[in-house]
Formats: C-alpha cells, structure tokens, sequence
C-alpha cells in the first residue's frame, strides 16, 4: 500500500493548479500568524508606572505646544496693534508727501506776485496750480462729483435751494452747485450742495 505522501505527490503531479492553491493558504496561514502576533504585542498590558508615564509624556507635550500657541497669538495681537497705532499717526504721509510740491509752488507765487507783469499771468500761475492739485487728488482716488444738467441723486448731492418756476424740463435737476462734492475711491467725503429745480 502506497503511503500519503506519495498519493499527495502523484495528485499533485496530476492537478499543477491544486499545487498553486496549498502553496498560497500556506503563505496566508504565515501572514496571519505574524498579524496575530503583531496584535499581541501590541495588546500586551502596559503596567501603570508606564501608562502613567506615557500619558504625563502626552500632557507635557500638549502643555508646550498650547503654550507655544499662546505666546504666538499674543505675540500677533501686539504686532498688530503696533501696526494700526503706526497707521493711525503716519497713514496720512503718503497725502501729505503727494501736496508738499503744490504748497511749494503756492509759496512761490506769493512770493513773485508782486513781480509779476500782469494780473493775467499770475491767474494763469493760480490756474496751473489748481490743476496741478486736481491732477494729485486725482492720483490719490479723489474725484469731483459731476452736478451740471445732472438730475438729483440723493447719494451724492445735498440739495440747500429748491427754485421754482424753471419748467417741466428742469424739475428735479440740478440747477446750480454752491459747493462741490469729493468721493474717495467711489466713497462719497462730501455731498456736492445744490439748487434743484421744482
């Protein structure tokens, strides 16, 4: 009577793809033993000197890393501050820097008005240093609010007069501009005050 080994090896011989299938439960068989393994180390009770040890470990380590956040928070707020103090006192030089050459021509025609030829010319010198401002305000955002045959708009115009008698045509438009109004980057700083007809 042939013994199990050599029938196992004769059906083996036979079916290749039975040899295939042991040899693959076999590896499956030695990865499950090692992850068994693996879960039991990792499973093995610490002693509580260690657990506690490990757990004072953890709370040092969060206590230095919210501490850390903290004094970066803190260290942020105070930055802060410091820069809206620095706006608050210095944010106008730029405005400031930007008008100081129209002073300077201003100061100039005062000074040569008195030699100046003709009333004429020194009109001309004012009316080039009205522009040259106009120009300046105009760089920084500053823009004149158009009145002239506009209609009323209470956003942008403050009405001082209402004129009656001016006809269907001029009701509710404006008339006349006694001051002129200014928006900054499209922000209304002044309302322009007018005359409406009625």
């Amino acid at each position: 009577m042939a013994n199990e080994k050599d029938i196992k090896k004769d059906i083996q011989e036979e079916n290749p793809a039975m040899n295939n299938e042991d040899s693959t439960q076999e590896a499956a068989t030695e990865e499950n033993k090692a992850e068994e393994q693996t879960a039991e180390e990792e499973t093995k009770e610490k002693t509580p000197e260690e657990a506690l040890a490990e757990a004072e470990q953890q709370i040092a380590e969060l206590k230095d890393k919210y501490l850390r956040t903290v004094a970066e928070f803190d260290n942020y707020k105070k930055r802060t501050i410091k820069e809206k103090a620095e706006l608050i006192l210095n944010g106008s030089e730029k405005t400031v820097n930007a008008i100081l050459p129209i002073l300077d021509d201003m100061e100039r025609a005062i000074a040569n008005a008195d030699k100046a030829e003709s009333a004429e010319k020194l009109e001309e010198g004012w009316e080039l240093i009205a522009q040259k401002f106009i120009k300046v305000l105009g760089s920084m955002g500053v823009k004149k609010i158009e009145t002239e045959g506009k209609d009323f708009d209470v956003d942008f115009h403050e009405a001082i007069a209402m004129v009656p008698g001016m006809g269907d045509d001029k009701k509710g438009k404006i008339i006349d501009c006694v001051l002129n109004g200014y928006t900054l980057n499209d922000k209304v700083i002044r309302h322009a005050k007018v005359a409406v007809g009625q």
